[in-house]
Order: C-alpha cells, then structure tokens, then sequence
C-alpha cells in the first residue's frame, strides 16, 4: 500500500508542512522521510530550535525547510490575503496574530502555495488543526462538508493482506442523509487511492428492513440516494455488520445483494458507532489503523493524534501527500 503512494511521490516529490516542528516525533518523521528523497518537509518554527531539537535527539534534517513565522519574509503578504479570504470577519492586527499560531500559518502555506500538503494536531487538537482548513482553504468544488475516513490493514500469515474503509469515525457527529452519501462518495475516492475496489455498505442494525426506526429509515434512504449519485460504485443497505462481511450471513439475510458478504468499504450512521467500530478492529481484530484521513478539503490536510508516535507520523505524512493531485 505504502509502497504505491510512495511511487507516486517519486513521480511528483511534494512539500508537506508540519506545524509541530520542533516535536521529537515530528523530527524523527521528517529524517526519515529526508533519506527517501521524494517528500520534502517544511518544519514551522525557530530555525535555531528546530536545529537545536534535532541535535540533540540525533535526527539529521538537513535538507528539510524550517520555516519561522517570526521572520517570514512574505508576511505581509500572508496577512493581508488572510484578511481578503476572512472578509471581514478577522482584522489585520488579529490576522497578524493567528499567522503567529503555527496551525495557521501552515495552513497559511498551503492555501499560498508554498507547500502542497499539511500534517499536524501531534500537539495541537483537532479542532485546532480543522479550524484553520475550514477557514481558510475550505472544502473543494461540490463538498459540502468536511469528513473523515480510516484505513485498516491486517497482514496475513500468508503475506496477503487485508484493506478497508471506515468512515466517519472522527469529524461528524449525527450526518444526515445527504452527508451520509457525500461521506460515502468520498470514502470510495479515498479507497480507491489504496488500491480498494469500494464495495459500499451503509451499516445499521436492521438489514434490509429486518428492524425499523429513525436510524434505519435514515441509513435506508441515504442508500437509496447514495445508488442513484454514484451508479458506477457498488452500495447496498441497510446492513447489520455481520451480513455485510459474511458470505454465509448474507446468502441468509440479504440474497442477491451486490454488496453483502464483501463490504470493504462501511458507512457508520453516526461517529459514535463509527470511533467504536474502527478502535475495535484496531485493538481486537489486529488492524494497523491510518487516519483520521479528512476528506472533502480543497488540499490535503491531516490530523495526527496528540499520542501518535513517529511512525504513524511517517505513515500519515505519506498518506497526506500521497493524496495530492497530480
């Protein structure tokens, strides 16, 4: 899977910004990443201290862009396009300080076109890292939210391995019908980047009006709606779980169905089942899990748990700018 985003990088190396940029697991990432020559990290912060940082935990970063916003030579640039793109709602004095703020002005970067993707919340919240996407580099041309998908993969003994899709575990509380199939229409594109055939269930517990009640009628019709906006992507619903990747449940439950008993790709009904589901994968079904990947954005942009470690910052750094267009 790796080794797929990583030629793609090779093909077009990108510049990903990192807004911790004196964090030991930023800089470990980054040195890494520096030896394989196809991502170039752009580290936020005082040049003295990132150096400094790095030194002394042992990390060569030579090669990497430290960028302080103390001493930015196009601030006043960055400043005054904040303000165009705020209209109205931030002055020049406040938009002078939030370019102070690391989030900020990483994003800042990105939406400038200094750097082609942004990585960061290894210290900062996600609401502090989504903030400033939503603010400032939006969401894309037809999305109208914002989402969230994981990424779990399961070695085999074998050597083959197992990828899915999960979403949204990490952004949106309680989507409604319409945010439910923009979610899985992003999903699918996601998936696909990881070499997926999306096979789309929206998951429930009723399959096919075996159970009844809001939450069922909800996932019923965002199906429906899902089928119709995307004919080309294979979705059924509502699904129980267990019908969804089991043959011999399916051939019981829901015969026929396009999708049942090889699900791949699962659209949760709301962020409660879907962090419960993808942690119980995670934890007890032995998945390596990646993201949140934020979906719907105008670039990529990441988020990184506050108790990640460096290679989750590695393997997300990859993801991130993987997902750039060519």
């Amino acid at each position: 899977m790796f080794e797929f985003l990583i030629q793609r990088l090779k093909a077009h190396p990108r510049r990903i910004v990192f807004t911790e940029g004196t964090d030991p697991r930023i800089l470990e990432a980054s040195a890494r990443l520096l030896s394989g020559t196809f991502l170039t990290p752009v580290l936020v912060g005082n040049e003295e201290a990132v150096k400094e940082a790095a030194e002394k935990i042992g990390y060569n970063i030579r090669g990497a862009e430290i960028v302080d916003p103390e001493n930015f030579a196009d601030i006043d640039k960055m400043v005054a396009e904040l303000v165009a793109i705020r209209k109205g709602k931030v002055t020049e004095e406040q938009a002078r300080k939030l370019v102070k703020q690391g989030n900020y002005f990483g994003t800042m970067l990105v939406k400038m076109g200094y750097a082609d993707a942004l990585l960061g919340g290894a210290t900062y919240s996600t609401a502090d890292t989504v903030r400033p996407a939503l603010q400032i580099v939006k969401t894309k041309p037809g999305s109208k939210i914002v989402s969230s998908c994981f990424i779990l993969v399961r070695h085999a003994a074998t050597g083959d391995r197992e990828v899915i899709a999960m979403a949204d575990c990490a952004i949106n509380i309680k989507p409604n019908e319409d945010e439910l199939v923009e979610i899985a229409g992003e999903t699918a594109r996601t998936a696909k980047m990881f070499g997926i055939d999306p096979k789309i269930a929206f998951l429930s517990y009723s399959t096919l009006g075996s159970g009844s009640g809001e939450d069922v009628d909800k996932m019923h019709n965002a199906t429906i709606k899902a089928k119709a906006a995307y004919p080309d992507l294979a979705i059924d619903g509502e699904l129980q779980f267990d019908a969804s990747v089991s043959k011999t449940v399916a051939k019981t439950k829901c015969p026929g169905s396009p999708v049942a008993g090889f699900a791949n790709t699962f659209i949760f009904p709301d962020i409660n089942a879907g962090n419960i589901g993808y942690k119980i994968c995670q934890r007890m079904g032995n998945f390596d899990a990646y993201g949140p990947i934020l979906q719907g954005l105008n670039a990529p942009i990441n988020d990184l748990s506050r108790g990640c470690n460096a290679q989750e910052v590695y393997s997300m750094a990859i993801i991130t700018a993987g997902l750039c267009e060519d």
